[in-house]
């Protein structure tokens, strides 16, 4: 059934909110049990539909999945090959299941996911990756054959492509090495949070990696992996999201379960905008100082700001009235989709190739918007909590695959937002 927020704009948020488990390290985490025979226990993985298709794709896999409040347990003793398009293309993250399989079978077919095109994305990225290591790769129908008949062999591979590294790539790579013949040296590597976090799993199953969240990974190959109980680490982009809620609608937000050490180029912008950032512990609050301004952004590979925290910010700088802002995308340079929604609920924002110019209003008013994408979708939301008036944000579906239960955890700061059919 198709659902849409209805969001009141001009109520004041206050008081805590949990952060969950990341959904960027569960899903090549979920991915990686795949590797071993033996059960493996994820802790706080977030309910979100992108978890959900990963669980429903393993199962499809054959293998068995249990989940109870938070936690999937999973054991793959039997494990087909065959990853299908009917379930594959519902999410991209899905290629991360290549890795894997590759390492425990030797062989996978995997179908391209999400509508990707080779060379559209980092799909190519992967494919480089499998044959470093000594495999074979045909595309046909729609579907990536890969195959080593004579296994996959250790060696060193640079992932850096015409948009930079890839976190899915480096988390391939770094799956099918474990289990590999001789040393893999992967330079270029992405040095994300949910890497570094993967690769702790992977040498919690008995891995030799050395240099996660770095740009250079040493993977040791093993001739095999055991089960393992993980905690996934909190997830940064849902922290940023709800910080830039407590900066554009709130009045002392704070946020639980929070990894402060993940969030610096985030926290530096909002405190570069007038904002007041004090942490306790895992607890991270946000206040206004009174005299927001607007402040410009380049999206870099992290530790730089990341591209997933780019629309969040576009709604705030948006509402930051008497201010100018330049939002330059690196990484997806066509990633602006929530900007023509944003003007229709009167922001005033010019696009120039990958930048976006930004001019902060007095007030946005409420209008009927269409949820693009993911982040784009966090961004309506935003803007709806300081517009005037009620703001129907269709197609709810993209938020729903990677923030959990965002419009409980908003009410519980006092939005007025509701869910219902669309």
């Amino acid at each position: 059934m198709m659902e849409k927020f209805v969001i009141k704009g001009g109520t004041t948020l206050s008081g805590r909110v949990n952060v969950s488990g990341s959904k960027n390290s569960s899903l090549p985490i979920m991915a990686a049990t795949l590797l071993t025979k033996e059960t493996c226990v994820i802790r706080r993985v977030p309910d979100v539909s992108d978890t959900n298709y990963m669980i429903q794709i393993l199962q499809n896999l054959g293998a068995e999945v249990e989940r109870a409040s938070g936690t999937v347990i999973v054991r793959c003793e039997k494990v087909s090959d065959t990853a299908p398009y009917e379930l594959v293309r519902k999410m991209r993250a899905s290629i991360c299941v290549m890795g894997p399989l590759m390492a425990r079978l030797g062989h996978t077919v995997v179908s391209l996911p999400g509508g990707c095109v080779i060379g559209d994305r980092p799909v190519d990225l992967h494919l480089r990756g499998m044959e470093a290591l000594g495999a074979v790769v045909k595309v046909e129908k729609g579907n990536m054959h890969i195959s080593a008949p004579n296994g996959l062999h250790g060696t060193t591979i640079d992932m850096m492509g015409k948009h930079g590294t890839t976190v899915l790539g480096t988390d391939n790579v770094m799956m099918a090495a474990a289990l590999a013949e001789g040393t893999t040296i992967i330079e270029n590597a992405a040095g994300e949070p949910e890497v570094e976090d993967l690769a702790d799993f992977l040498n919690k199953m008995g891995a030799k990696i050395t240099g996660a969240g770095t740009n250079t990974i040493t993977v040791e190959g093993v001739k095999e992996l055991g089960g393992v109980e993980h905690t996934v680490i909190p997830d940064r982009i849902e922290a940023g999201t709800f910080l830039v809620a407590g900066a554009i609608a709130g009045n002392g937000v704070t946020l639980r379960r929070v990894r402060k050490d993940h969030l610096k180029s985030v926290i530096q912008v909002l405190e570069a905008s007038g904002y007041h950032l004090t942490s306790t512990g895992s607890d991270l609050t946000i206040k206004s100082n009174g005299s927001a301004t607007a402040c410009d952004i380049l999206t870099e590979p992290y530790p730089g700001f990341p591209t997933d925290m780019q629309a969040q910010f576009c709604a705030l700088f948006s509402t930051t009235p008497g201010s100018q802002s330049l939002v330059t995308e690196q990484i997806f340079p066509q990633r602006f989709m929530h900007i023509a929604e944003l003007k229709r609920m009167g922001a005033d924002i010019d696009l120039v190739d990958d930048t976006a110019r930004i001019r902060g209003v007095e007030q946005l008013s409420a209008a009927p918007v269409m949820a693009s994408d993911l982040r784009a979708s966090a961004a309506l939301v935003l803007a709806a909590l300081r517009a005037e008036g009620e703001t129907e944000i269709n197609r709810v579906y993209h938020i729903d695959r990677g923030y959990e239960h965002i419009d409980e955890k908003l009410m519980d700061l006092g939005a007025d937002i509701r869910r219902l059919p669309a």
